[in-house]
């Protein structure tokens, strides 16, 4: 999302930005094609195009492009349709260069320290300091797409309880949205090893990331001295030309973007095509407004909630996803769950049963992915159910060359 969302107040509007790796269309190892990619769309050298209600523009590495709408909007229905439209464009093109877009949050057999080319032209030297400070030729840095949901909030005590509650739904994101089970040809023990490495990939630097789940916090200022400040003094003798002090810096799971007054989410993995993302995205809004309207408990309660509950619970999610055990009682009061445990499949169904019945109801158009993830398990188990015993290169390229057919195709992937 380009546009500034300053004058909008809390939910009256959204931004998506979609990533995906450009591949070679017949044996989809990566291509870092992105730079012609966005020149054969506009006939210049650029790095973002403009498409009217969505645009694309590039990431750290050639091989991947992002797909986002320019202006924040409140025609949520409308985005799946206009981001399948992008991908199916974009396709038609990519096969001048004999490629195409793989969906998921990583390319399950890419070696980055080979195949990593960063983004050459503008801002280059953004992405050459952090591949300077940090190890970027790796799966944290180099293999991984995601989907970002920016929501808006107009003055400090939106923000605070945007934030809070943000920060109690983060930890169980994964458990619907993992998308990248498979690593380096195999399987990597993580329904979410894209979040996996990620949550390391700044290790040198712990303040960057933190623990993925910001800290609590009660105003912008509080926000500046308690999660910013320390990051830009952990990174000035490594930065001493201040390129990386901004907020983009911050490498929590979701981040505080004060220059256009909007909380940005970040621990939502790629689906395999846009009408299961913006589902994901859709559910995970109408939690987060219920718990902004203090639905099911207080505003101090939800921030007095500890930093280590909330990430223990978040790293069983990335490793279990939907068969994740939440034992923290507490937790799950704060989420209206009637009980002291369950599993994390069994929160989110009460969660979207909670939203039906108490003027929240979610639209059809999201129940039908959102039924396919709470009885088949997320994208990640669905691939792993159709990889089952045969983790061969041919089995896996066929089972991703599936999810790219499904891309296109603007289809769930549901293995028989």
């Amino acid at each position: 999302m380009t546009g500034n969302s300053s004058s909008l107040a809390a939910f009256a509007g959204f931004g998506i930005e979609l990533e995906y790796m450009i591949v070679e269309r017949e044996h989809l190892s990566p291509l870092p094609l992105a730079d012609q990619l966005l020149r054969a769309a506009t006939d210049d050298k650029v790095s973002e195009v403009d498409r009217g209600m969505l645009g694309w523009s590039n990431e750290m590495v050639l091989h991947v492009i992002e797909i986002k709408n320019q202006r924040p909007t409140a025609a949520f229905a409308d985005l799946p349709t206009a981001f399948h439209t992008e991908v199916r464009y974009i396709n038609r093109i990519l096969e001048l260069f004999g490629a195409r877009l793989m969906p998921t949050a990583m390319h399950p057999w890419m070696d980055p320290r080979r195949e990593t080319h960063f983004w050459p032209h503008g801002n280059a030297e953004i992405y050459q300091s952090y591949s300077r400070i940090f190890d970027c030729d790796t799966h944290g840095w180099a293999n991984l797409q995601s989907m970002h949901i920016n929501l808006p909030f107009a003055d400090d005590e939106q923000f605070a309880r945007l934030h809070a509650a943000i920060r109690l739904m983060l930890p169980i994101l994964p458990a619907l949205a993992a998308s990248s089970p498979i690593a380096e040809g195999g399987r990597t023990g993580f329904a979410d090893f894209r979040m996996e490495a990620y949550r390391t990939n700044a290790q040198a630097i712990a303040s960057i990331a933190g623990q993925v789940i910001p800290e609590t916090v009660s105003s912008r200022a509080e926000y500046e001295q308690t999660i910013l400040a320390p990051m830009y003094l952990d990174i000035a003798q490594h930065d001493p030309q201040r390129i990386l002090r901004h907020e983009w810096l911050n490498s929590r799971g979701a981040i505080a973007r004060f220059d256009r007054n909007a909380i940005e989410i970040r621990v939502i993995d790629t689906q395999e095509c846009p009408q299961a993302d913006l589902a994901i995205a859709a559910a995970a809004v109408a939690v987060v407004k219920m718990l902004y309207d203090a639905g099911t408990a207080p505003l101090a309660a939800q921030q007095a909630i500890d930093t280590d509950a909330l990430a223990a619970i978040f790293l069983d999610c990335i490793r279990d996803a939907e068969q994740a055990a939440i034992g923290d009682a507490g937790y799950l009061a704060l989420l209206g769950f009637p009980g002291n445990r369950c599993t994390a499949q069994q929160l989110w169904r009460h969660l979207i049963e909670q939203l039906q019945y108490s003027g929240r109801r979610l639209a059809d158009l999201w129940l039908q992915p959102l039924q396919v993830m709470l009885q088949r398990g997320p994208l990640a188990r669905r691939i792993l159910q159709a990889a089952g015993g045969d983790d061969s290169k041919e089995h896996i390229e066929a089972i991703y060359r599936q999810l790219c057919d499904c891309l296109n195709g603007g289809r769930m992937f549901i293995p028989s």
